[in-house]
């Protein structure tokens, strides 16, 4: 085929293309404006409020302590000879009850010679009254007017004349010899130590065989009736709290969790004792202290409940007073600068609320909201006063 023949044929492909182009933009339907257009509020989500009366959980965390701490240490010195076999860490002893005991015998000694310079002393107070008779009747003789022409004595005459002095001498070692025999027989019961209280053990630090002198540490007990939770909260949040006023009161109810080491369902129950007057150096937050029975679980009530561990973390829920006539809301539904964001007649009011009280989960608030109005809890990007509002049972507007 020569050259001619197939520019020929591409020239035609090309006209014949063009042709069918221009029939199709010739041959276009023109579009048609209806002239309306469908204008649709932001779809969002309403929740109901509802005012009343309700009861705040504030929720803090604390650590757990002891209420009774003691470190053991003898008054006196001398070498264990016993013993018990339940103080060792871990063990438990109930009050009264022999932990060690020292070596007595220098004491008992010690008790019997004090005994016996008692009793001595009693024999010369018993001697000197005889002699006392005998100096009151000497006294009858020299104030007998019949010999001395009825010249008295003097009161200092007369006390010497009775034995006054020799007699107060030995009323005072009387009681010196009942002083030493008294402490001698202190310190023989000090050779035996007692638990104070229903205690734990968590140290020894002394066996038989050991010797100690006095202050030294034999071992630290905790008491087992009740131990402390020291909690931390804002300063703000104490005037909706009760505390006890005597000892046979007790303040709100807490319970305390540790779901790392309990789990999610378990807890224990407890209350408030104390507030402790001065603020955490470090957080400037006031601190509490929640009294929590049996806290290692011993008795038959308790059996099954977790036990507190000292120095432990937990969480304390406080059941605050009842806060009356104000509107409970969930937290994340108030806004930047305390705003909550209300659909009224279908339109966005953006309203100041006065809050009494947040919890861990609501805010209390007392002023700006009404019983029974909707509040919008979908998050919006861009919000105005007066923007149209519809939910997903309400139908769009035309306009």
């Amino acid at each position: 085929m020569s050259n001619k023949k197939l520019i020929g044929i591409c020239v035609g492909i090309l006209v014949i293309g063009m042709a069918i182009t221009a029939v199709i933009f010739l041959t276009e339907p023109e579009a048609q404006s209806e002239g309306a257009t469908v204008e649709t509020a932001m779809l969002v989500d309403v929740i109901p409020v509802k005012q009343g009366t309700f009861e705040p959980i504030i929720v803090a965390t604390g650590t757990v302590r002891p209420v009774e701490d003691v470190n053991l240490s003898p008054l006196v010195s001398g070498q264990i000879i016993r013993r018990d076999p339940a103080f060792t860490p871990g063990g438990f002893v109930k009050k009264n009850q022999v932990l060690l005991q020292i070596d007595p015998s220098d004491y008992r000694n010690s008790l019997e010679m004090q005994k016996s310079e008692f009793m001595q002393s009693q024999t010369t107070l018993e001697t000197e009254m005889g002699r006392q008779q005998i100096a009151e009747q000497d006294l009858q003789l020299i104030t007998d007017d019949s010999l001395f022409g009825g010249n008295p004595l003097t009161e200092g005459e007369r006390q010497l004349v009775l034995r006054k002095p020799q007699l107060n001498a030995i009323k005072a070692s009387i009681g010196g010899a009942k002083a030493a025999m008294e402490q001698a027989q202190l310190n023989l019961e000090r050779t035996t130590i007692r638990a104070p209280f229903d205690a734990h053990i968590l140290s020894q630090n002394v066996t038989k065989g050991s010797q100690v002198a006095q202050g030294d540490d034999l071992g630290r007990i905790v008491g087992t009736q009740y131990y402390w939770i020291t909690a931390t909260l804002p300063v703000s949040k104490l005037q909706w709290l009760s505390f006890p006023d005597g000892d046979s009161e007790t303040g709100s109810p807490v319970r305390v969790t540790n779901p790392t080491a309990w789990g999610a369902d378990g807890f224990r129950e407890g209350y408030l004792d104390k507030q402790i007057g001065a603020l955490d150096d470090q957080t400037r937050l006031a601190r509490v202290l929640v009294k929590v029975a049996d806290p290692l679980a011993n008795t038959k009530e308790a059996k099954g409940k977790p036990k507190l561990m000292i120095g432990t973390f937990v969480e304390v829920n406080l059941m605050a007073d009842p806060v009356a006539n104000v509107v409970r809301l969930n937290r994340d539904y108030v806004r930047s600068n305390k705003t909550v964001w209300v659909m009224k007649d279908e339109k966005l009011e953006i309203r100041e609320v006065d809050i009494v009280l947040t919890d861990d989960v609501y805010a209390y608030i007392r002023k700006g909201l009404e019983d029974g109005e909707k509040v919008v809890i979908t998050d919006l990007s861009t919000v105005s006063n007066g923007v149209g509002l519809r939910t997903a049972d309400t139908a769009p507007k035309n306009k």
